[in-house]
């Protein structure tokens, strides 16, 4: 199967594996090169990806659509947090643009390489307008914190327009304290094909 993507003989992976890659790689079915999976209503009643096209369409079904905002959040996001360093006695501001991927209640969050010098993950469940999980960022090597890892937990609240996402974080401290602060995401674009990823891999601004 493998072999059969790499040489473009299939240009579109049902939508189970399309599923697959995107959670592996963090990155939209587009951005890595095959076509969309077939759409819902497009598919034969002849017994094949029956089972994806049944578990799609429950996940449809129960998306949050009654709940006032977006059915789904796939997207590019403007990424903003606010945090202190007692280090340096001063707050900061860390800025990512991220791809946004909703799979039923599932979304999952990766920063774009060109975005910052540090990388960032969320993964996040979404029940209603309430988004909760977990973060983890990797800051890079010659930075400040020379290549640290943070991580923590995060809860946020969809604003019923669909283009925002506000709440807060908490982690753990240098000294073993809890830390907090504000966290949103900005909603910049809906598609996540190559051309708009690329589009949004450079350094957001306030």
């Amino acid at each position: 199967m493998v072999q059969r993507w790499e040489a473009g003989v299939t240009t579109s992976p049902r939508p189970v594996y399309a599923r697959a890659l995107e959670q592996v790689t963090g990155l939209p079915i587009e951005a890595l090169g095959f076509a969309a999976p077939i759409p819902l209503g497009e598919v034969a009643d002849d017994g094949r990806g029956g089972h994806d096209m049944t578990v799609a369409a429950k996940e449809a079904a129960a998306s949050p659509v009654a709940h006032g905002h977006r059915a789904n959040h796939s997207g590019i996001w403007l990424s903003r947090y606010e945090y202190f360093s007692s280090g340096r006695g001063a707050a900061f501001v860390g800025l990512h643009h991220v791809v946004v991927l909703q799979h039923g209640s599932r979304l999952t969050v990766r920063s774009l390489p060109g975005s910052s010098d540090s990388s960032l993950i969320m993964d996040l469940v979404i029940d209603g307008t309430v988004i909760t999980g977990t973060w983890t960022e990797e800051t890079a090597r010659d930075s400040y914190y020379q290549g640290a890892r943070y991580h923590g937990a995060i809860q946020l609240l969809a604003e019923p327009t669909g283009r925002r996402m506000v709440g807060k974080w908490v982690g753990f401290g240098k000294e073993f304290d809890v830390n907090t602060g504000p966290w949103q995401l900005v909603f910049r674009d809906a598609s996540t094909a190559k051309a708009a990823v690329e589009r949004y891999n450079h350094r957001p601004q306030e």
